[in-house]
């Protein structure tokens, strides 16, 4: 999950002290444009943070079971509860966002029970020209309070990020492109793998894995385990532990050929809980210790 902190180190600042404030947190910023040769992706995970976005041009959004296509221009909301991928499409794009906590609305009305931020619900809606320049107007009386002295400017923040709520709540559902259900499984499989890889490969900077479990990773995409190894079932012929297994040998592999790493360092790495519990994995499916493959 990324929090607040990884979200600024990843755009090379610190949080403002200014912004620290025992209501919460609250910022906007602007979309960076297009720039050729950065990465166009935003990876799939959580957010420990809430996240309001105007956005224009082409994007693809990947939710666990479900893909939503932006064809022009869209307001979206997203929460710590549902993680997604961002895939903008376009080279022309420009946006602004907000991004708070949740003690920034704290006492402040049932925030979570709003449709926007419910799972089964509609969390991005297609907007007409007009209509995105009427919610800029509000990103911008945002962004003047945030910067002025007046004593209740956060109060006046929070009515407006409000409006931006009900007036997503007064469009019809999202008009966006839903690719079929039928492609589900493959979505699932596909954003399983891509947590399966982004566990490794291993080293000083990345020195232990994170998921184990078909349970961890079923957690990660917010689904039901067994919804996850049905998906990974019907399009890999394989269950989820076994593919979870089959990575992790292959990494133990790698790892014994590098003479830095001692048996019990990768036996950590790896996740087991004892040096023992790692060499019994290894000769289950390689027929010989970890030592003798490393001498092999």
């Amino acid at each position: 999950m990324e929090s607040l902190d990884q979200f600024y180190k990843n755009k090379s600042q610190w949080i403002p002290k200014s912004l620290q404030t025992e209501i919460g947190h609250f910022n906007i910023f602007k979309l960076q444009p297009y720039v050729a040769g950065q990465p166009t992706k935003i990876p799939y995970q959580r957010r420990d943070f809430y996240k309001i976005m105007l956005v224009k041009g082409q994007s693809k959004v990947h939710f666990a079971d479900r893909v939503v296509k932006i064809n022009a221009q869209a307001l979206s909301f997203s929460n710590p509860q549902i993680p997604y991928k961002w895939e903008h499409l376009d080279t022309i794009r420009e946006g602004i966002y907000c991004i708070f906590d949740t003690h920034f609305f704290h006492q402040f009305g049932t925030f979570n029970n709003y449709e926007v931020f419910k799972p089964d619900h509609d969390h991005i809606f297609e907007l007409s020209a007009e209509d995105y320049n009427k919610l800029y107007h509000i990103f911008d009386n945002m962004e003047a309070e945030l910067s002025s002295g007046y004593k209740y400017k956060y109060d006046a923040i929070r009515n407006q990020v409000f409006n931006l709520l009900h007036f997503a709540l007064k469009l019809n559902p999202t008009i966006t492109t839903k690719e079929a259900q039928v492609n589900a499984s493959q979505r699932i499989c596909m954003l399983f793998t891509e947590l399966l890889e982004r566990q490794f490969p291993l080293d000083n900077n990345h020195p232990k894995i994170q998921l184990k479990s078909a349970s961890d990773y079923a957690n990660k995409l917010n689904i039901h385990v067994n919804y996850l190894n049905k998906a990974v079932k019907e399009i890999t012929g394989k269950t989820t532990t076994q593919l979870i297994a089959d990575r992790i040998l292959q990494e133990s592999k790698v790892l014994l050929k590098q003479p830095n790493w001692d048996i019990s360092q990768i036996a950590y790495a790896l996740d087991f809980k004892e040096a023992t519990h790692f060499s019994n994995f290894f000769k289950k499916h390689v027929s010989i210790s970890p030592s003798r493959f490393r001498v092999g």
